[in-house]
C-alpha cells in the first residue's frame, strides 16, 4: 500500500490552498448590454478595472453579456471560479447579484447603479441629478432658442433622475427655458439603438431645440451624430465623450463609474456607497475639445452652482426620492 507522508500531504494541501487564494484574489467584471466599448457606461467601468490592472499588475476576469438571460449565468460562473469581488455593471444585474451572492456568502460582490442589501455586497449609486443639473445649466446658457432637449435610453426611474436634474439646471440658468424630453424605449434594446436616438434628436431639433443631452448608452451615438449633421450642440454622458465630435459636443455629464469600479477592485466595502459632486462621483467635462464652447460666463455660473450644491445651498431634487420633475 502506498501511503503518502504527512509532510507531503501538508505541502500538497498548502499548494492547493495557495492556488485557490490566487484565483479568489482576482476580481471579475460582468459588463451589461451594449458591451465594454459602448463609449459610455460600460466603457467607463472598463477603464476603471483597467486602471486597477495597470497599477497592481494583477489580472481580472470579465464577460460581456449580449442578452439578459446571460447575467445570472455569467455571475455564477465567476463565483464558481472563485473570483472576488464580482462586479455587476448596471442596475439590470441586481437580481442576479443578489441570488448568486446568497449562494456564495464567502465571496465579495458589488453592483453599480442599484442597491442589494446583503452583507457581502457593496452597492454603488450616484447622484445623477447633481451632475445633470450642471449640464442643464450649461445647455440653457449656450442655447440661442431657449429650448433644450433630453433623450433618455430605457424609460426607468434612474434615467428620469438625469432628466429631472437637467431640467432643474436649465431652469436655474433660464427660468423661461423649455425642456423637451423623449425616452428611446422600455426594454434593454433602448441602450443600443443609435438610429432611433438620431430620429428623436432630429424631431426635437424640428421643434426648436438647439442643445440636446443624451443619457442613453450606445443610443447616444446617434444623437450626437444627428446634432453634428444639424449643426446643433450635444451633451455626452457617463464617460467624457467630448472627443467624439469636437465643436458639437458642448460638454459631457461625467458619472464616475470608472472610479467606482476601481475603488471596489482596490478595496471592497460592503454596504451602500453614494457618489455625488462632493465625493467626486459626478461632474461635467471641459477639455481641449470643448474649451471654446464653455465661455467664461458659463464657467462662472456653473462653477458657482457646483459649489452651492456641494455646500448644500442648492438642493437638487431627486426624481426617485422626491417624485419631482413630472415632465
Amino acid at each position: 500500500m502506498n501511503v503518502k507522508s504527512p509532510v507531503r500531504m501538508t505541502l500538497l494541501a498548502a499548494t492547493l490552498a495557495a492556488s485557490f487564494q490566487a484565483i479568489a484574489a482576482d476580481p471579475a467584471v460582468v459588463f451589461d448590454m451594449g458591451g465594454k466599448f459602448d463609449k459610455s457606461f460600460n466603457e467607463a467601468a472598463y477603464n476603471g478595472i483597467e486602471k486597477w490592472k495597470k497599477e497592481t499588475g494583477k489580472k481580472y476576469l470579465s464577460f460581456e453579456i449580449t442578452n439578459e438571460s446571460q447575467r445570472e449565468q455569467a455571475i455564477r460562473r465567476m463565483a464558481e471560479r472563485g473570483a472576488s469581488p464580482i462586479i455587476g455593471i448596471g442596475f439590470g444585474q441586481a437580481s442576479s447579484i443578489e441570488k448568486v451572492a446568497k449562494e456564495f456568502p464567502k465571496l465579495q460582490f458589488a453592483i453599480i447603479d442599484m442597491v442589494v442589501d446583503l452583507p457581502n455586497v457593496q452597492s454603488v449609486v450616484f447622484k445623477e441629478q447633481e451632475g445633470s443639473f450642471l449640464v442643464g445649466t450649461i445647455a440653457a446658457m449656450a442655447s440661442k432658442t431657449g429650448k433644450v432637449g433630453f433623450v433618455g435610453g430605457m424609460d426607468i426611474p434612474l434615467i428620469r433622475k438625469f432628466e429631472c436634474g437637467y431640467k432643474q439646471g436649465a431652469l436655474f440658468a433660464n427660468p423661461k427655458a423649455e425642456v423637451i424630453g423623449n425616452m428611446t424605449g422600455t426594454t434593454g434594446a433602448a441602450w443600443n439603438d443609435p438610429a432611433r436616438g438620431g430620429e428623436l434628436a432630429k424631431a426635437q431639433f424640428s421643434q426648436g431645440v438647439d442643445v440636446v443631452f443624451a443619457a442613453a448608452g450606445g443610443t447616444g451615438i446617434g444623437v450626437y451624430q444627428a446634432a453634428k449633421d444639424s449643426s446643433k450642440l450635444a451633451i455626452g454622458v457617463d464617460s467624457n465623450q467630448n472627443h467624439l465630435h469636437p465643436g458639437t459636443m458642448l460638454t459631457s455629464m461625467l458619472k464616475r463609474v470608472d472610479t467606482a469600479v476601481y475603488n471596489v477592485a482596490k478595496g471592497h466595502k460592503a454596504g451602500m456607497t453614494v457618489l455625488g459632486l462632493k465625493e467626486g462621483g459626478v461632474d461635467y467635462a471641459v477639455d481641449a475639445n470643448n474649451a471654446k464652447l464653455i465661455t467664461p460666463e458659463i464657467k462662472k455660473k456653473v462653477e458657482a452652482a457646483k459649489a452651492d450644491i456641494i455646500s448644500g445651498k442648492i438642493k437638487v431634487a431627486d426624481f426617485m426620492a422626491d417624485n419631482a420633475c413630472k415632465l
